[in-house]
């Protein structure tokens, strides 16, 4: 399950809200720009130099060079999609140590959609999800600055701060007819990518909150730990990527590949050679073929969705949830002689069978929206043939213990918490029998 290190990571969806800009969502590799351009069109750089001196010239108030050429530079950029982008100095430094795991703000990974910053995910455990942001929402005002008009650069800064300053955003919510008014402590962001837990016995949970350098081999001890906990293996595992807004390339590969014993788990595919890139699987499966459930919604992005159309194209996993984000292009990073750098598509990643995931995203294989169910209360309990007078007692059971009980109340509380995780448990149960059947 080893995979070939790489300088190549997929961009976590637009920017964390942090002290730094993490690595967001598509791949991006660093590589440096060509040292001179062919065919450079003179006509539109002389229109160029025409407006520049006009606005040197004629325009009201004096406009420095430098900010000018970088305005310039930011429009040309921004006019080609929603994620290439131009970084000056601070920006390219704060990115090339945006992989930690650690910084500070409020905990949400962000793009822009018609003008407004557009809510991809918020990271578990952070200020903003405690704070009810959700995936989905649209940002249209930070504390008295409306975002409509601002560049997404310009609305991070706004959002950063020091820990224990106060944000209030103005959000819009799907479904909620008046905007929301949320206001959010920054706090210094340590971000966990993978958790576990054991749903039943035999049965066992991992949470993918980001895919971080190290977060395969998290994952790979984290099963290990639930097999060892169920006796040596498990019948069964969820593997959750919702509103897992994607991260380290390489993380997603080894995570694919902890599950596949051969076969190709994702390619890319650009103008350049070196955009064209070829990721396989080695042998071994982690889970020994037990059945696996993916859930994905809306917040899965980037590398969460390389995994889950990867598992999907080679019938590993079942995908339940809602269908995801759909980030399917590569962004570059171009290192310029002046210590700034250009953020470029150059690439798009497709899943094993050929699939673009660019604007569609995964389609889940069981669709399956969140739904909140409420506790049914027992006034009245029906009748079983053990409540009958004088009901023949079966001589091969045994009474119930209370751990029985146990398990009950433990499965109802989970359909009360998260519907989804409850009917992936389920799903799960189904493919656990049919699989010893089978065998």
């Amino acid at each position: 399950m080893s995979v070939k290190r790489q300088n190549i990571f997929l961009v976590l969806i637009g920017l964390t809200i942090g002290v730094s800009l993490s690595i967001g969502q598509g791949v991006f590799a660093e590589r440096d720009a060509p040292a001179t351009v062919r065919g450079l069109p003179v006509d539109e750089l002389r229109t160029f130099t025409d407006v520049f001196g006009r606005i040197k010239n004629d325009y009201v108030e004096d406009v420095d060079d430098k900010e000018l050429l970088e305005n310039a530079v930011r429009g040309m950029l921004s006019g080609l999609d929603p994620h290439s982008s131009y970084l000056d100095r601070e920006q390219f430094k704060e990115l090339q140590v945006g992989t930690t795991g650690e910084f500070g703000g409020l905990g949400i990974e962000v793009g822009m959609e018609d003008g407004f910053v557009k809510v991809i995910a918020p990271i578990d455990d952070t200020p903003a999800q405690r704070a009810g942001i959700k995936a989905g929402d649209l940002i249209i005002r930070l504390d008295d600055t409306p975002v409509k008009g601002l560049a997404l650069n310009e609305a991070v800064k706004i959002m950063r701060g020091k820990p224990g300053s106060i944000l209030k955003l103005t959000v819009v919510r799907e479904g909620v007819e008046r905007p929301l008014k949320i206001e959010i402590k920054r706090d210094i962001i340590k971000v966990k990518s993978v958790k576990k837990r054991m749903l039943e016995d035999g049965f066992g949970y991992v949470r993918i909150s980001q895919f971080q350098s190290k977060t395969a081999d998290n994952m790979v001890t984290a099963i290990e730990e639930l097999k060892k906990k169920a006796g040596g293996s498990l019948k069964g595992m969820v593997l959750d990527l919702r509103n897992n807004p994607g991260g380290v390339l390489n993380g997603a590969v080894a995570v694919s590949d902890a599950f596949l014993k051969k076969g190709l788990i994702v390619y890319t595919e650009g103008r350049v050679n070196d955009s064209r890139l070829r990721f396989n699987a080695t042998p071994d499966d982690i889970l020994d073929s037990s059945p696996l459930v993916v859930l994905v919604n809306q917040g899965s992005a980037s590398a969460s969705e390389i995994v889950s159309g990867a598992l999907q194209d080679h019938s590993r996993a079942i995908i339940v949830g809602t269908q995801t984000f759909g980030k399917g292009s590569v962004q570059t990073i171009l290192p310029l002689s002046n210590g700034t750098a250009v953020k470029l598509t150059t690439a798009r990643y497709f899943t094993p069978s050929g699939r673009s995931i660019q604007a569609e995203g995964i389609k889940p294989d069981i669709v399956l929206d969140p739904m909140r169910v409420s506790a049914v209360e027992r006034t009245f309990e029906p009748i079983k043939e053990a409540d009958l007078s004088g009901h023949l007692i079966n001589g091969n059971s045994k009474k119930a213990s209370p751990a029985d009980h146990k398990k009950v109340e433990k499965k109802e509380s989970l359909a009360q918490t998260d519907y989804q995780l409850y009917e992936a448990l389920n799903l799960l149960k189904g493919l656990a029998i049919q699989r010893e059947h089978m065998q």
